[in-house]
This record gives structure tokens, sequence and C-alpha cells, in this order.
């Protein structure tokens, strides 16, 4: 019986473990010799792999095998301090700070037939990256002024002011991707779906909610990876991807980010559990475009009505780090000033009240599926029980979740996210105006803030660090007083992989949410 007829989760588990096993990989390329690496991730199935859209924890992790940016996190890092030359050998900058100067390395080929790497395609892929009709991170480039080509190998760019993150927004992660320039526009709309970057593995094929099939680039200018195939399998249940890696299937897996599961996970003798950060911050978004929650009374009740040591309790100290504001832990600007919303069901009670609503109120929520967010739902769903205020929770598929609350659908949002750690790019991305869900330029802004927008803009351009922090400061303030969202947690990746494997470098750290698979990474036989 095939899967595309089962219905049920149990029963579509086993049938991927006996498929597997039974041919040992699905694909219908023919396989390089080598290894093939087996990795089982959640969510049903990949969004784009154009680098420039790719936002979601399924395809991040693609992302950062198929292409590279001119600057990269070296591997196993997540930390600014450990950025280093990728596709540009080597850097200058003016002493003001605003003339960068790229040298590309020579002689770097794009994956099949594409060619090789030039100026052009760098001061395509990033002017493209800047465009708000082609991309997702265009707010990352604001400061830029000039992208231009000095010769076939070194490009020039020239900022309106000095920006102190330019260089990490230039990194393997998000806009800082180099595309091949031809490619995009003989492919078109296609691009996503047929990537071609440099990176050391290259796109092969996609079955839809199954699995993306990568290969070796045996020409990756840093050595050809000693692993020859990539099977990226898209499974959404946890225990589908526990069984497939008991069985031998996968040799790496998306864990279960609970703190029971990594306790338990670590003793057996066949798996190694990795915690590691950017954890994606977890935050409860609240729309205001949808009454009643445009009254602030409201949303201030339903900031009361959190008791977030409880569910921080719930995750566990291994894997969530309590947020004190709406920028991240860690994240270069984040203020706590302003404090946590107090847990007080009474008050929030009273706030209800006052808002016209003595009775309570119910809101209509869309919620994932997977593990690490529908648990969590519903201790919220059942803490807000207490104030009066009903969740009428739909449950749905992590990419109908992903699409329906980017349609304005879902009262609440509870949204985790792992930017570049600084202050700007997340409160620009979820809380200036011109990122609000329904504008042409949105990317994250599900809650429809807007009382910020002065402070973020002023912050961007402002060449004094510590005015900077002041009006990050004072952006974090007004979003908490507007009550615009509730901080919740970081949630910290949490990944296992068999003795079998070695990554190459010790992992601390991943900005694209997965262990990066290098030229380094070695499978041994069974």
């Amino acid at each position: 019986m095939k899967c595309v007829y089962m219905k049920y989760v149990y029963i579509l588990a086993f049938c991927i473990a006996v498929i597997v096993n039974a041919t040992g990989d699905v694909s219908a390329a023919e396989d390089l010799p080598g290894a093939t690496l087996q990795m089982g991730a959640g969510g049903s199935d990949i969004t784009t792999l154009d680098p420039h859209r790719a936002t979601t924890s399924t395809d991040k992790p693609l992302i950062g095998l198929i292409f590279n940016g001119l600057v990269r996190f070296k591997p196993g890092s997540a930390d600014p301090k450990d950025l280093e030359p990728d596709l540009a050998e080597r850097w200058e900058t003016s002493p003001d700070g605003r003339i960068w100067t790229f040298f590309i390395r020579k002689g770097v080929k794009f994956h099949g037939d594409w060619g090789s790497l030039t100026a052009d395609d760098v001061v395509y892929s990033l002017t493209r990256a800047a465009d708000p009709s082609r991309s997702s991170f265009a707010a990352d480039f604001s400061a830029v002024e000039s992208i231009a080509k000095v010769d076939e190998s070194t490009v020039r760019m020239t900022l309106k002011y000095p920006d102190p993150n330019f260089l990490g927004r230039l990194s393997n992660y998000h806009g800082g991707n180099i595309v091949c320039k031809r490619a995009v526009e003989e492919l078109g709309d296609k691009f996503g779906s047929n990537p071609v970057g440099t990176g050391p593995f290259a796109f092969s094929e996609h079955e839809t909610q199954r699995y993306v099939k990568l290969v070796a680039n045996e020409r990756y200018f840093r050595g050809r990876p000693q692993i020859s195939n990539i099977m990226y399998r898209t499974i959404p249940s946890d225990s589908a991807r526990e069984l497939a890696f008991s069985s031998g299937e996968l040799d790496v897996i998306q864990g279960r980010r609970e703190q029971r599961w990594v306790d338990t996970t670590r003793q057996r003798s066949n798996m190694v559990v990795d915690v590691f950060r950017p954890g994606e911050f977890r935050t409860l978004h609240i729309n205001s475009s949808i009454p009643p929650l445009d009254n602030l009374k409201v949303r201030q009740a339903i900031a009361a009505a959190v008791n977030l040591d409880d569910l921080v309790q719930f995750v566990g100290k291994t894997v969530s780090l309590k947020g004190c504001s709406v920028v991240p832990p860690g994240y270069i600007g984040e203020d706590c000033s302003s404090g946590a919303y107090a847990y007080d069901p009474v008050q929030a009670k009273t706030l209800l009240a006052e808002a016209g609503y003595p009775n309570g109120l119910t809101l209509k929520v869309v919620v994932s599926n997977i593990s690490a967010i529908l648990p969590t739902m519903e201790i919220i769903q059942r803490q807000l029980a207490k104030a009066g205020i009903k969740l009428d929770m739909s449950v749905v598929d992590h990419a109908t979740y992903q699409s329906q609350i980017r349609g304005n659908a879902s009262a609440l949002v509870f949204y985790g996210a792992a930017r570049f750690p600084v202050a700007d790019t997340y409160l620009t991305e979820f809380y200036h105006s011109s990122s609000s869900i329904g504008k042409p330029t949105a990317v994250a802004n599900f809650s429809h803030c807007e009382v910020a927008d002065a402070d973020i803009q002023a912050a961007r351009v402002e060449g004094s660090v510590e005015r900077q922090q002041e009006l990050w400061k004072e952006a974090q303030r007004k979003i908490h007083d507007a009550v615009c969202s509730v901080p919740l947690f970081e949630l910290q990746q949490v990944w296992g992989h068999s003795k079998r494997v070695n990554y190459g470098y010790e992992l601390k750290g991943a900005m694209n949410l997965a262990p990066p698979i290098t030229e380094a990474t070695t499978l041994m036989p069974r």
C-alpha cells in the first residue's frame, strides 16, 4: 500500500520506515559514489529554496548548504565575532565606514553548467536582496546607497551612513547569500524550486512532502565534500523521525525541543544530542488589526494572563532561555529596563471588564501541530482561560499555519524566529509598520505594531553607538507599553546525530538552525 494513500501519522511513519529500509534511497537520480547522509527534519515540506525569500526553519538549513555569502559564520558558530572570508577573499573599509570594497575569489564555479562567479553576480545578488519586491530581507540593506562593479573580481559598496553591523548582513545568511544572475534571470519564478549556488552541495531533486536530495559539489572551492549525497527528509512527526533513527535509516534528526526528551535521549548510547544557539525567540504576537485586540486594555489583559515562569519550567532550563524584552536575549541592543509583564490573572479580569468584556471573550487562533508550538499554545490556552479569555484554536499542519498567519487569519500568533543578533534586525522585521502582514513589504509584523517606527529608523542611521542604544531602548519601551506582543522565551535548537557522523567542527551555534554539513563532514561505514 502506498504512503500517498495513508491518512494517519502513525501509518505514515511506519510507511516511511519501510520504504527507506527497502530501497535505501528513494531518489530517482543516480547517486554519486560515496556516503549518503540521511537527515530527518521537522515540517511537512519546504516552501522555497530562493535564499532571498526563504524564512522558514525547514528551508533555511538547505539554503545554508547550497549558497555562500561574501563572508560566513565559522562552521559551528553563530557569533558575529567569528565572521570570516567566504566568497570574498578580503575586504577594505574607508576610515568613515561608508565605503566597503570586496575582492572576490577567482575560479569559483556555480553548480551545474552555470559558469563562474563574477562581480556581476555579486552586484546582482545584493541589489536583488535590497529590493523589497524580490526579497524578504530588503530592510537589512536600507543603509546601502550603491553597489558597483569595479572589475570582474571587485565590488564596491557605498553606504548612506556607517552601519556597524554591515559585514554580518553580507554573511551566508538570509539576504547575504549570492545567487547566479544568469540562472535567476533565465529560470524566473522557477528559481526557488531549482536553486543554483556555489555551496558544498547542489540541488538535485525535490519530492513534495517527502524529501530534497542534494549532491556534492565536486568543484567546491574549499574541496569536494566527503559526503556525496544528502537526503533531507521532511518528517513532521517526532515519533516517525525517532523511529527512523532507531532503525538506522536516519543519521541526523531534528529533536524535540523539550527538556525531558533531551535528558532521556542523552542516555541512549547511539545518539549524540546537540543543543545550540541561536534559539528561536518565542513570542505571542497580538494582532491589533482584529477587534477587540485594537483595545489596549484587552492586550494588557492578555499579557497579565500569561504565566511566563510556568512556560519556561515546562520547556526546561537546557532548551529555553527566558526573555525580558521584545528583542531576543543576547542580541546587541537588547534592553530589559521595561521589565517583563507581571502575571496577574485577577488584574487581567479587571482589565477585560474595563474594556467592556466582564464575561470574558473568545479569540480565534491558528496553531501549528508541530511539537515546538502546539504543547506550549495549549498551556497558554489554559492560562488565558483562567482570566476569561477563551482561545478557539484551529490546529493545522505547519505549512498551512505559515500560510494562514501571513493571511492575517489569527488573533494571536505564537511565532519563533532567529535573526542576525542585533536589535535593528528584529525590531525592523517584527515591529516596524512596513513589515506588517498584508503590505507589499510584509515580513513578520503579525501584531501590526507601528508605535516605534521613528526610533527604529533613527537608530539605523545613527553614527553614535551610545545614541543608537538609546533609540533601541526607546523603541522597546514603546512596543512594551503598547503591548504589541508578549515576549516569552528563546527555544534552543535541538538536533541528534549518530556517532558515525563527524561534523568536522565543534557545534556551538548555527545561524541556519541546523548543523551545517561541510566539506569536512564524514560518515563512518556501519
